[in-house]
């Protein structure tokens, strides 16, 4: 049984309500709309966009609205995100162990792989100008939303239909790769990596004190006091303080602070298994792990509700070659990549698919995954500077637009699977 329609409707709705009325904003009293995005909250902050002198030392942060959001609120997305990875990469009969991840991983790299390839690819050919002024954005077409290319998987192929989890695990694996590639390749400023040091010392001393300690406490003793005087008493406080010091360490490390909390997230107490993110025995489970992915929801749905109010609009008139490239290598570049790199792993390598899943199957999957949407936009936010023109096209806006076109990737999916003539298979 899957609560798939409730997931998306918990992480996605808001997210599309609030992008529709950016749009809409956007394109009616652009102005005003800008203004909204980077009102000023607290001029002078601890935390907030960096602010250099000409010797390029931070002289002072500014907390915005959109700072707030992107780089603050949407921590808890990304934890969230980093929750059902750590899961399904750490626990008995998590998704991405053994021999069955290994085919959906070798297709992820193609997922990514193809992508980039036909973005800056097709950019190159461009010309210079158009590449110079695009390369930085080479990771937005590799991201995958999971609720809606699931939901899409499901209608494409039918519920009981093993491309349905194949498509699962890829997706979870296209999550874990975007965090790396956010926090490797997109800095948020001047690397100062000695200030990592904060956020593993917060890590290392949460799970020591609050976690391993009252467990080693109890070891032998079946009523294991203090674990549950730890667990009852605290609760999740100590690791949200842990997280606070974790994130600021992000921050002035010049690491992308929307991923400070992911050292955290192994730290907590969790389940002893994974039954997937879709399972509704999720909702049961009583460790802490998932006790506080259960309190962030409702939080977790406003903010990315004004995650796509302050990220999604964009005019129409910045519609331009970037906005295609985002395009070509997510409808082009990733079902291809996927079906190359799924056929290798199946075929030459003898990994195999799933029983019941042909190849073809797999382009399929790929023209599901190319739906990108959240994360893509995400990425177009962090890629490019708004200052960056193509022409008199702002290349950061032009991007988003791919991103939030990546919806007629649905549509896509859909002929190409009555084209190969996918046989749904319902349970």
């Amino acid at each position: 049984m899957y609560r798939v329609w409730n997931f998306l409707t918990n992480y996605s709705l808001l997210l599309i309500i609030g992008a529709v009325i950016a749009l809409i904003w956007a394109n009616v009293d652009a102005t005003s709309y800008h203004h909204f995005v980077e009102f000023e909250l607290i001029h002078d902050s601890w935390v907030g966009h960096a602010h250099y002198d000409e010797n390029g030392q931070v002289t002072y942060r500014s907390l915005t609205l959109h700072y707030l959001v992107n780089d603050v609120l949407m921590a808890f997305f990304f934890a969230i995100a980093a929750k059902e990875v750590w899961e399904a990469v750490i626990l008995q009969n998590g998704s991405l162990r053994g021999k069955k991840a290994a085919t959906p991983l070798f297709a992820t790299v193609g997922g990514m792989v193809g992508p980039i390839s036909v973005y800056l690819g097709i950019a190159y050919f461009l010309g210079s100008d158009t590449y110079d002024a695009v390369a930085n954005g080479w990771a937005i077409p590799t991201a995958t939303d999971i609720a809606f290319s699931y939901l899409v998987g499901r209608l494409v192929f039918g519920a009981g239909h093993p491309a349905v989890r194949f498509l699962l695990l890829l997706a979870i694996a296209d999550d874990a790769a975007g965090l790396i590639i956010l926090a490797i390749f997109y800095p948020s400023g001047e690397l100062a990596p000695e200030w990592l040091l904060l956020s593993l010392f917060s890590a290392i001393a949460v799970f020591y004190l609050f976690n391993r300690l009252p467990r080693r406490l109890d070891r032998g003793n079946e009523m294991r006091p203090n674990s549950t005087w730890v667990r009852n008493k605290l609760s999740f406080w100590p690791y949200l303080i842990a997280a606070c010091f974790s994130w600021y360490g992000f921050q002035q490390a010049g690491i992308h602070p929307a991923l400070g909390l992911l050292p955290i997230v192994p730290t907590i107490p969790h389940a002893d298994r994974a039954f997937g993110i879709f399972s509704e025995a999720e909702q049961y489970l009583t460790d802490l792990l998932n006790h506080i992915e259960h309190m962030l929801k409702h939080p977790v749905e406003i903010v990315l509700f004004f995650f796509g109010l302050l990220n999604a609009g964009v005019e129409f008139s910045s519609i331009g070659s970037p906005t295609w490239l985002v395009l070509a290598g997510l409808l082009i570049g990733k079902p291809f990549g996927v079906l190359l790199f799924g056929w290798i792993a199946a075929r030459p390598l003898g990994l195999g698919l799933p029983e019941g899943m042909r190849i073809i199957d797999l382009f399929v999957i790929g023209c599901v995954a190319a739906i990108g949407f959240t994360v893509s936009l995400f990425i177009a936010a962090v890629a490019f500077d708004s200052s960056v023109m193509l022409g008199d096209i702002p290349v950061q806006d032009a991007a988003k637009m791919g991103a939030l076109f990546s919806f007629f990737a649905a549509v896509v999916s859909i002929i190409a699977g009555k084209l190969t003539k996918v046989e749904k298979q319902h349970g």
